[in-house]
């Protein structure tokens, strides 16, 4: 019977074999060792669950098929078709240069744009082994645009026709190739009714970058 009192003893406490050296303080400590308990709490209970359905959600949201890339780019709007530039403009093949006007403010700015093809006809001599656009071209086309803006009765009344008084600050930056979208901002920023003189601000975009820009000097007029 007294080894069994013995044995229980020592399972009962694991440090026995010191217990009479034992202070306060190591008691203590040993109780802040021991295992913890298990929370039964259900909010802890609900958020390991939480972060277990989030996590799996996470791992299927990689296994999704991305979206085909004919189909990720929405099309340019049309505010303006190419009959009703026709319409508008006095220009005619081959020196058509807006094939669409995305946004309109007449009297203030207007946003054409310009799909550069192969077929263009100034590509086989400009250049026959590297088609780019020539830069007086990507000029006209703004000017084009830049005539929709004044060409409107809110603008420039009964007259029909307009044509380029000056240009200045004129740059540049990066070349225009076949397949690309000439994307054309024109922006009227000082109108002389009296003398119809407009001068207006333009930039020219392909993909995003500034591909041309510079301030247009233009004097309206009668057609004949």
């Amino acid at each position: 019977m007294a080894s069994s009192a013995a044995l229980s003893h020592s399972i009962l406490s694991p440090l026995n074999s010191n217990s009479s050296n034992r202070t306060p303080e190591s008691v203590s400590s040993f109780n802040r060792v021991s295992l913890p308990r298990i929370s039964r709490s259900p909010l802890l209970s609900t958020q390991f669950k939480t972060s277990f359905i989030a996590n799996c959600a996470s791992t299927d949201d990689t296994s999704k098929v991305e979206t085909p890339i004919e189909l990720r780019y929405p099309a340019f709007p049309t505010v303006i078709d190419i009959n009703q530039i026709r319409e508008i403009l006095p220009h005619r093949f081959p020196f058509l240069l807006v094939d669409r006007v995305i946004e309109y403010n007449p009297g203030v700015s207007a946003v054409g744009i310009k799909n550069v093809t192969i077929n263009d006809n100034f590509f086989p001599g400009h250049f026959p082994d590297r088609p780019i656009m020539p830069g007086v071209l990507m000029v006209e086309a703004m000017a084009q645009v830049g005539g929709l803006v004044m060409l409107t009765p809110e603008v420039g009344g009964s007259r029909d026709s307009f044509f380029f008084a000056g240009i200045d600050k004129v740059r540049f930056r990066k070349p225009v190739i076949a397949g690309d979208t000439l994307v054309m901002r024109m922006t009227l920023t000082k109108l002389q009714k009296r003398f119809g003189i407009a001068k207006m601000e333009g930039k020219a975009y392909v993909g995003g970058e500034v591909v041309c820009e510079g301030e247009f000097l233009m004097a309206m007029g009668n057609s004949e």
